[in-house]
């Protein structure tokens, strides 16, 4: 993954955002890709993906039942749908729903996934408010549209370094704040093949047009909660990473080796690493550019 073409897909990404936060609050104001229905895959181990070309959404197939990681706008629900039952599973069997973080190209479809499965939602204690507020409490978002969602309670609440377990897969939560305050990254461990894996679903490192860490800050102590999100994820070293975004870990070009290479092709530290690297020096730039100093770690 070269860093031009990281860069400028996000720009790309960062741009469609960006005019969600002025006049455009059309549907089609949205990148296209956010929409664009593609084929459900397995990835490794328990993992699949059932998400759009765009927005990523992973469900955990356990002895126990299963997990569904993420979720999209909420105009992807049927479509959501059509992916998890193509992959043989019922909606009954859908046990926990998880979140990455609470804006609406996440958990847009939650409040449907949750009526539709009869699952426990399980979140970050940082993140309930918001999420029960269907975003209207959104430091950025609050007065867009467009970005709100449907409102959903949370069933259990969880706090940084907790582990959701089922069907002997386990799923530890890290808190990763900055893009929400309860922005949450999972790691877990995998087996393919045989041999163990580290999976990290990173989450926290994109920063979206408008928000402000030294002049009029965003919220008061976002600058240090970047810093530590920087912190964490600097702190894990995974096999896979996988995340929210497809273009965040070059979703399509893995998956378009899968094929030949199996799960060699999602296997991929060093991208992980680079793009952390990447995103953390974004951050120091623009708080350099506000006049202030990095936080510490």
């Amino acid at each position: 993954m070269k860093r031009t073409w990281i860069l400028g897909a996000t720009v790309w990404l960062l741009a469609d955002i960006m005019s969600l936060c002025g006049e455009a609050k059309r549907p089609e104001a949205l990148p296209g890709a956010w929409m664009e229905a593609t084929e459900p895959f397995h990835i490794a181990g328990p993992i699949y993906y059932v998400g759009t070309k765009g927005l990523c959404v992973y469900l955990l197939k356990t002895p126990g039942g299963d997990i569904l990681l993420s979720g999209a706008m909420p105009e992807s629900a049927a479509g959501l749908k059509k992916s998890i039952e193509k992959i043989g599973v019922k909606p009954g069997e859908i046990k926990i729903l998880l979140i990455s973080h609470a804006h609406a190209d996440h958990v847009g479809t939650l409040a449907e996934m949750k009526k539709w499965t009869g699952a426990k939602v399980e979140v970050l204690k940082e993140e309930v408010d918001l999420l029960k507020s269907g975003g209207k409490l959104d430091y950025l978002f609050a007065k867009n549209d467009r970005f709100h969602f449907a409102p959903v309670a949370a069933d259990a609440v969880l706090k940084d370094g907790d582990e959701v377990a089922l069907g002997g897969v386990k799923l530890k939560a890290r808190l990763t704040p900055g893009h929400t305050r309860g922005t949450t990254t999972w790691t877990t461990t995998v087996e393919e093949g045989g041999k163990r894996y580290e999976v990290v679903f990173a989450d926290g490192a994109g920063i979206n047009p408008g928000t402000r860490f030294v002049r009029s800050p965003s919220y008061p102590g976002i600058a240090k909660d970047y810093a530590h999100t920087f912190e964490v994820l600097e702190s894990l070293h995974p096999d896979i990473f996988l995340a929210y975004h497809a273009e965040f870990f070059d979703m399509e070009g893995k998956r378009s080796r899968m094929e030949k290479e199996g799960v060699r092709a999602w296997l991929d530290p060093e991208g992980y690493r680079r793009i952390i690297e990447e995103r953390r020096a974004a951050f120091e730039e623009q708080v350099a550019k506000e006049g202030g100093a990095t936080p510490s770690k």
